[in-house]
């Protein structure tokens, strides 16, 4: 009886799949000592960055800006504008909430804010962030060594680009300037200032982040307060505008008009009990030009008083949902994930390099059986 060997089941690689796994394990225990060297190597590393990694706290607000326009009055007067109907409405354009990144990144902002004058554990009178990051920042060892290590190329190349000079601006300007310390201010403002605009919701959420807890909120605060001023002033900046141009025309017109009653009571004074044609016209025309400059003054007087309303109708209003507290515990560091992961990073770097070693083994002893057979 002949043996059917094509019906007899065959798993060669399932049998050396079984030699490689266990081939692996083995070079694997045999490396153990390195992989663990290794491990130890980050282990310790990964204490010294958890343990000298600055404390840093975030105090947050989140606020809803409102306007007096909604969307369903903006379609509605879209509509109306269509058919030769004004429904009426605001005359000024608010900034959408996806350009208050841009604001609070602008220079005009950031200038400001590093004025905020700040409460210092320490120190009997406040100080500017300014201040505090110049002369009365703490050291930080792990910071240090960032600098003068991963840093040091950029470090070097600043010490032989130099300083420089800056030339100096004479006469009236508008030029905005920027000098060097407030340059780093201003990139310090960059990482420490977080704006993130919700567009489902409407919200707008604003985190400081600063070594001290009660020096986060309070920038955290005039950063939130400076901002509304940002946007009110852009609102309204059209309605205020106009405000000024009438009220200054008012006022111009209040004077005039003084004068001119003045003129008029002069005349009635001087030329009392005299009935002739010349002075009855004289007295006519000063009425006249009195009583057309109070008709001016009280349109004016008019306008000045609906331009305020619409300044008011134009100023947005800020819901705070969240107010500015003083943070209670610290963001940063989480000691405990920073070991974990440097940890994590030396089991498999020390693994990697067990590996690499059979590796480049394996190619040594492949490249001398083929320069043998040659």
């Amino acid at each position: 009886m002949e043996t059917n060997h094509y019906n007899q089941p065959q798993h060669p690689t399932a049998h050396e799949d079984e030699i490689d796994v266990i081939a692996l394990a083995k070079t694997l225990w045999n490396g153990r000592k390195t992989a663990l060297k290794v491990t130890l190597v980050f282990m310790i590393i990964g204490v010294f960055v958890a343990v000298f990694s600055p404390k840093e706290y975030t105090a947050k607000t989140i606020m809803v800006p409102q306007t007096s326009e909604s969307k369903m009055s903006g379609s509605l007067g879209g509509l109306a504008a269509m058919a030769g109907i004004n429904l009426g409405g605001s005359s000024g354009e608010g900034i959408p909430p996806s350009l208050y990144p841009q604001i609070v990144q602008s220079i005009p902002f950031q200038k400001a804010l590093i004025k905020t004058p700040l409460t210092i554990e320490g120190l009997d009178t406040q100080i500017t962030y300014q201040e505090y990051y110049k002369n009365h920042q703490k050291f930080n060892l792990l910071t240090f060594l960032k600098k003068y290590t991963i840093g040091l190329p950029g470090v070097l190349i600043k010490a032989i680009k130099g300083e420089g000079t800056l030339p100096q601006v004479t006469g009236r300007t508008s030029l905005v300037r920027i000098f060097k310390e407030e340059k780093k201010l201003f990139e310090a403002l960059q990482v420490q200032l977080e704006l993130d605009y919700n567009d489902k919701d409407g919200y707008v959420k604003l985190n400081f982040i600063m070594p001290t807890a009660i020096s986060a909120a309070q920038m955290a605060q005039e950063a939130q307060r400076l901002l509304q001023i940002a946007i009110t002033d852009f609102k309204v900046q059209k309605a205020a505008s106009q405000l000024e141009f009438i009220a200054a025309r008012y006022h111009e017109k209040a004077t005039d008009f003084r004068e001119k009653q003045t003129a008029l009571a002069n005349f009635q004074d001087s030329n009392r009990g005299l009935s002739t044609a010349a002075a009855q016209t004289r007295l006519q025309q000063l009425q006249a030009n009195s009583d057309l400059a109070f008709s001016v003054l009280t349109e004016l007087a008019k306008q000045v008083e609906t331009q305020k309303i619409q300044v008011k109708e134009d100023t947005p209003v800020f819901t705070i949902l969240e107010p500015v507290s003083v943070p209670v515990e610290k963001s940063a560091p989480k000691r405990p994930l920073i070991l974990m992961v440097w940890v994590f990073l030396g089991i498999v770097l020390g693994i990697g390099f067990v590996f690499g070693k059979m590796f480049i083994a394996d190619l040594k002893k492949k490249w001398s059986a083929e320069g043998t057979k040659d």
